[in-house]
């Protein structure tokens, strides 16, 4: 089986050198180039099968290659001094788009899949068009190919037959001994004929269950990407319950603060009560002092003391009062330190779900950046 960028060719045939003095060597004689273009090279992860490696840095020039001596059709692209796609282009490769700027295909001489990432979609047409042409032209070749050897094959037969009539007719001979030994040369031809037919049968086998695999490898990647698009439709809907809550729990850092708010209010209203009650007591004080200084003020007195028990009848409210508004705040601190362990909680909850999020997130920025 050949590698990528050893230069094997069908046939056993050593291919030629890659592009350009970069990848030290120049295209054999003969060898032109017919189509360039550029983009991001990446190969199949040979242990998965299932992610793309990426081969070149940067967009790198990948440029179709037409060996006329031997009738053969080549991809080539090389990177700095690395040759990173030498792949001889056979009638059963396919070339697949599986998005709107990428395509691929797989060699099975190499045993690996080439993928193309194209700055647009037109670059991306055009090279699947040229892809689609010469295959063809790989087509009509190798056909002609096998005419050629049916050919040579019944010549050679035919000479055999004539060769051995001329022997039973003329007996001895320069001319007989010449024709033997094309007889020979021919025979000899046939044999190496039919041992290649037979090494092409082989290899062929191998290509086609190479292929099988290869696609099967496909297949799997593609299932993969359905399951990553689903868990990432769930952890988008994930995402937006997520979104919802934290609304919600606005709303309640907003009713907290609107509590904060009353507690102040509730506080300033116990201190003004509190003052009023500080009042009351002092008159009170004064009052009882009058009463004790003045004896002959009964009737005074009594008002007095009519007073007073009124002042303690509202004291005792005022302080019924205050004790409802310390209970109301010492609810409410309780509520709100309630609210901020439920908001701590969550908030924790959160922070959790957002890291899975944003490691989702990175998984899928490289799994669409490898695609």
């Amino acid at each position: 089986m050949c590698r990528a960028g050893s230069g094997c060719r069908a046939g056993g045939e050593r291919a030629p050198g890659p592009v350009g003095a970069a990848a030290g060597a120049a295209p054999e004689m003969g060898e032109q180039p017919i189509f360039t273009t550029r983009a991001h090279v990446f190969q199949i992860d040979p242990s998965t099968k299932k992610n793309w490696v990426p081969a070149s840095k940067q967009a790198v020039t990948v440029s179709y290659f037409y060996d006329v001596t031997r009738n053969s059709y080549r991809i080539i692209s090389v990177d700095g001094a690395k040759v990173i796609i030498n792949s001889t282009i056979t009638p059963n490769m396919t070339f697949t788009k599986t998005s709107q700027k990428f395509g691929q295909w797989a060699d099975s001489r190499a045993n690996t899949v080439f993928g193309l990432g194209f700055s647009s979609e037109q670059q991306l047409t055009k090279f699947a068009e040229k892809f689609q042409e010469v295959k063809e032209a790989a087509k009509l070749a190798r056909d002609k190919s096998q005419e050629k050897i049916e050919t040579s094959s019944n010549h050679s037969q035919a000479s055999s037959v004539n060769g051995t009539d001329d022997e039973k007719a003329s007996h001895a001979g320069p001319a007989d001994t010449h024709l033997k030994s094309e007889n020979d040369k021919l025979k000899i031809a046939l044999t190496q004929s039919a041992a290649n037919v037979k090494k092409w049968e082989v290899e062929l086998q191998t290509l086609r269950e190479s292929n099988a695999r290869l696609t099967t490898a496909l297949q799997e990647s593609a299932a993969s990407v359905e399951q990553w698009k689903r868990q990432f439709s769930i952890c988008r809907d994930e995402n937006d319950r997520l979104r919802n809550k934290i609304d919600a729990l606005e709303e309640q850092c907003s009713e907290i603060s609107r509590e904060k708010e009353k507690n102040s209010q509730l506080k300033r209203r116990i201190e003004e009560l509190e003052a009023e009650l500080r009042e009351k007591e002092t008159e009170l004080k004064d009052l009882r002092k009058q009463s004790e200084i003045i004896p002959q003020l009964m009737s005074e007195c009594e008002y007095v003391s009519e007073k007073l028990e009124a002042a303690e009848r509202d004291n005792q409210n005022l302080e019924d009062k205050v004790r409802s508004l310390k209970t109301d705040i010492e609810e409410s601190k309780y509520r709100q330190r309630h609210l901020k362990v439920e908001l701590k909680s969550f908030l924790e909850v959160l922070d959790g779900k957002i890291d899975d999020l944003h490691d989702f997130r990175r998984g899928l920025s490289k799994l669409g950046a490898d695609n």
